[in-house]
């Protein structure tokens, strides 16, 4: 299949306009909405065809408070790191959106999926981990392109979330995905607007 000028272009504003949303209405997603985003993982590549992502959507108000508050223990801690104006500047950042966001999915890879047969993955098994970031990628450019936003909550305690979501052994966790309709829409990262850090471009060296 060939693409056209046009739908090229619109790929790259997808990508252009896709952003880490911290800032979301509570406005509830529509399940076919989001049942087309569970379809789009299932697109992503990855090594050996052995899909080592799962994902828990998480819609207990427990457990999500649960979650929220380890945000706040590990942001605290996180926040130990600077000090002065940098400090002051953490604390002003809005790094999750856990309080409104609509939907909350934890994603999970499996380090040892029985799918695939361990093909592509004997010198490398990073690529299943690989394999799950693509799924949230391409996740991430659906729920755009569905005028959605997604904000991956990254400051929390990996074996914290898998000890609270009852996670099978083996699980190993990979992303906290706040998703939902933005407040507003920015193409300009948040860390660059504020100031924290500017996008860089990067180069491709040849040898």
């Amino acid at each position: 299949m060939q693409f056209t000028p046009d739908e090229s272009a619109t790929l790259l504003r997808i990508l252009q306009w896709r952003r880490d949303v911290r800032h979301f209405r509570p406005d509830p997603v529509d399940e076919a909405v989001l049942e087309r985003l569970r379809a789009t993982m299932d697109c992503a590549p990855s090594v050996g065809n052995a899909r080592p992502w799962r994902v828990i959507r998480v819609d207990d108000l427990s457990l999500r408070a649960a979650v929220r508050a380890n945000f706040s223990r590990c942001n605290a801690e996180a926040a130990k790191l600077y000090c002065g104006e940098k400090h002051a500047e953490y604390l002003a950042l809005k790094l999750a959106g856990l309080e409104i966001a609509p939907v909350q999915l934890a994603v999970f890879n499996v380090m040892d999926p029985e799918a695939g047969h361990g093909l592509g993955r004997q010198t490398l098994p990073e690529t299943l981990r690989q394999s799950t970031a693509m799924a949230v990628h391409t996740l991430w450019l659906a729920a755009r392109a569905e005028n959605l936003g997604i904000g991956m909550v990254s400051i929390l305690e990996p074996q914290d979330i898998e000890a609270l979501l009852s996670v099978p052994e083996g699980w190993e966790f990979a992303a906290y995905l706040c998703l939902g309709h933005p407040e507003f829409m920015d193409d300009t990262p948040l860390l660059h607007r504020t100031g924290w850090q500017e996008n860089t471009q990067t180069e491709w060296p040849r040898r």
